[in-house]
């Protein structure tokens, strides 16, 4: 199991997940021609995309590439009306591809029915592809959902996967979700030593992504509800008090 980033519009990225067999899952491929010539230059052939929500600049792309790749079956949750949909998952729903094991992980509050993948392999480091739910030091904008369900979402399920989990997003927001995280949380050296590191990589044109779940869980705010640090900064005790309250904060920094 291997991953390749796709820079695509502006700060989206798509994905390539590429198994054992030459096989490959395209997730968000919103431009199927840089998508499809990335999957050329990889020598593998696109059987399926994971589309992660509704989105125009995440599923905007589906009945193009469908058109493209004849056949080719299109993941999406069945909460969602997902564009060119052709397979409909819901919460922990799970299937196999090319030797990966897909868990399928409903996150509602961007849209009601974002859902992430988490893909294990034996012998390998599990990766999830989060979409607009869980950035590098942020969230998505919680359109629909509720703090109740940002909390569900973020702290009670992607939080609880292993810490080596890699976190594959769906936009290059780093810098400015750690310029906010630097903000809100102080005190906390990690998220200051991760954007100057993240300012570092944008200055070269890096990307800043993959992250891991550990890592997230020592500088992302969304994922830090229940420390005294973002308990200070939002005046609240409740972490479902706390996490709403982070989020309104971000929405007009």
């Amino acid at each position: 199991m291997r991953v390749v980033q796709v820079p695509v519009l502006s700060d989206n990225y798509a994905y390539l997940l590429i198994g054992s067999n030459g096989q490959a899952a395209a997730v968000d491929p919103v431009e199927p021609e840089k998508v499809l010539a990335k999957a050329q230059e990889e020598g593998v052939k696109v059987t399926r995309v994971l589309t992660t929500h509704h989105h125009w600049d995440h599923a905007g792309g589906n009945q193009k590439i469908l058109g493209m790749v004849p056949g080719l079956q299109i993941v999406g949750g069945i909460h969602d009306n997902v564009e060119a949909c052709t397979s409909t998952v819901q919460d922990n729903d799970e299937f196999q591809f090319a030797g990966i094991t897909i868990r399928c992980l409903e996150t509602p509050f961007h849209t009601q029915g974002h859902i992430c993948y988490f893909c294990t392999e034996p012998n390998q480091k599990p990766v999830v592809f989060t979409g607009d739910t869980l950035f590098v030091g942020g969230c998505g904008r919680c359109f629909v959902g509720t703090p109740s369900q940002m909390f569900s979402s973020l702290v009670e399920k992607l939080s609880k996967l292993p810490e080596e989990t890699a976190v594959y997003c769906g936009h290059e927001y780093t810098v400015s979700n750690l310029k906010f995280g630097a903000h809100a949380d102080k005190e906390n050296k990690a998220v200051h030593q991760k954007l100057a590191w993240a300012e570092q990589q944008r200055s070269k044109g890096l990307s800043t992504i993959p992250s891991t779940i550990g890592d997230e869980q020592k500088f992302n705010p969304f994922l830090r509800c229940q420390t005294a640090g973002l308990q200070a900064f939002t005046g609240k005790q409740d972490p479902i008090d706390v996490i709403g309250a982070t989020r309104k904060a971000k929405d007009s920094f």
